[in-house]
């Protein structure tokens, strides 16, 4: 069975997402730990609800990001973690946390990446005047919102969208596919496929129709 911690930093409805998911058996992976870096991240009590284990560990209290991180590493090793979800997680990891987890570690954005990278994608939609944007799962690299794409959802802007009503489409395409991806690293769909040189790497994850011999 495929261990997996979150990081989250904040209200924690993708993390609710995956804890709903786990509650209703469609994923079978085993959530070993959910760590927030800030003491009044929601994400916390989500946790405990579901009776998983939950932990701060505050980034303000260590001294600089490499410390952080491996205080991150250390504990998610103590659980025997295998796979990272970064769950509205709003901190870049260092080289030396993504070593440690190598293509394992993934994140959520609310853009079809590499649209609209970093914070306020919803906006930037907007700014820009796209019709259509979404939302992508993609592994962790060094760079921001930069690593290979695992899956992504569209979502359709409208003509009368301000930020919060698009943001609120958004957030309910995150939630659905948050919890495929993590559903698919369970029963190992997800394959890392590295790039020849000069090449990029990607990510094939295989849908159930895919498993099944359907189209």
């Amino acid at each position: 069975m495929v261990r997996f911690g979150v990081l989250a930093s904040g209200n924690g409805s993708n993390l609710q997402a995956i804890l709903d998911a786990m509650a209703a058996g469609e994923i079978a992976g085993d959530l070993r730990i959910v760590i927030a870096n800030q003491p009044t991240a929601k994400a916390l009590q989500r946790a405990e609800n579901a009776g998983k284990k939950a932990l701060c560990i505050p980034h303000r209290d260590y001294a600089s990001r490499a410390a952080f991180d491996a205080k991150l590493v250390s504990t998610l090793k103590a659980e025997q973690v295998d796979w990272v979800i970064l769950a509205g997680f709003m901190r870049l990891l260092t080289k030396g946390f993504l070593d440690e987890f190598p293509n394992r570690v993934v994140n959520l954005h609310p853009s079809l990446l590499p649209a609209f990278p970093g914070v306020n994608a919803g906006q930037q939609a907007l700014d820009y005047g796209v019709k259509l944007t979404g939302c992508t799962v993609h592994l962790v690299s060094e760079g921001m919102d930069s690593g290979p794409v695992i899956a992504q959802a569209a979502v359709r802007v409208r003509d009368d969208d301000d930020e919060q009503s698009l943001m609120s489409r958004l957030h309910q395409a995150e939630h659905q596919l948050l919890v495929e991806v993590v559903k698919g690293i369970c029963e190992s769909r997800v394959e890392f496929r590295p790039g020849a040189p000069g090449e990029r790497a990607k990510v094939r994850f295989l849908r159930r129709s895919s498993v099944n011999g359907g189209p």
